[in-house]
């Protein structure tokens, strides 16, 4: 019996086989490469979605339990007092009237309003209300005193929420202040609490505050 053909048949089912091998590995590569590929992509991208901020350090929006009284819209809103500058801003908000009278009287309104890149912690009108009334209205009506202590309030540069962490700040009253804290609460000088942090205005960054600051007199 002649078997070439037999012997024919199967030489060229082997050739195809072995050539047809390394395309299916081929593909088979592809498609692991690719599945593995995805799955990291897919897996940085939910670590990064889920990786915790290091004591909101990168935080760029206001904060605190206090923002919530800052009215929604108009000039007395965040966005509304990030177009003026910090003495006007801060007579738009109701909840620091109290201090725009301080500055008026103290006749700082322009002093602040022209300043550059500066920082303000913003007494609330509860802040000044835990004064006993006759030591704040002798307060008020002492220019110089009056000028010390609101002085006290500002630094010389932008403090952004990092910058609250761990911090000594010379004031424009030119003794310092201390700041402490993380996350969303901070103190200033281990007595006063941020409760509104991180309000922009056009040429300051305002942290609102729960106690009125006292220099050394």
């Amino acid at each position: 019996m002649n078997t070439t053909p037999r012997r024919v048949r199967r030489a060229a089912v082997a050739v195809v086989s072995v050539a047809f091998l390394p395309v299916a590995l081929t593909a088979c590569s592809d498609d692991s490469s690719d599945s593995g590929s995805n799955t990291a992509k897919d897996k940085a991208t939910a670590s990064a979605s889920k990786e915790p901020s290091d004591g909101m350090s990168s935080m760029t929006e206001p904060f605190g339990p206090g923002c919530a009284s800052v009215p929604k819209d108009g000039k007395g809103s965040f966005d509304g007092m990030a177009k003026d500058p910090v003495a006007t801003a801060a007579s738009n908000n109701p909840a620091l009237s109290t201090l725009v009278t301080a500055v008026k009287k103290a006749g700082l309104v322009d002093t602040l309003n022209s300043a550059k890149d500066i920082t303000v912690f913003a007494p609330t009108n509860d802040a000044f209300a835990k004064i006993p009334k006759a030591d704040l209205d002798k307060v008020l009506n002492d220019k110089a005193q009056l000028t010390k202590i609101l002085t006290y309030h500002v630094v010389g540069k932008r403090l952004a929420p990092k910058d609250l962490e761990s911090g000594s700040y010379e004031t424009l009253e030119k003794s310092k202040l201390t700041t402490s804290g993380s996350g969303e609460s901070y103190k200033v000088n281990d007595s006063a609490n941020v409760v509104c942090g991180n309000v922009k205005t056009a040429n300051a960054n305002v942290h609102i505050i729960d106690t009125v600051l006292m220099p050394k007199m």
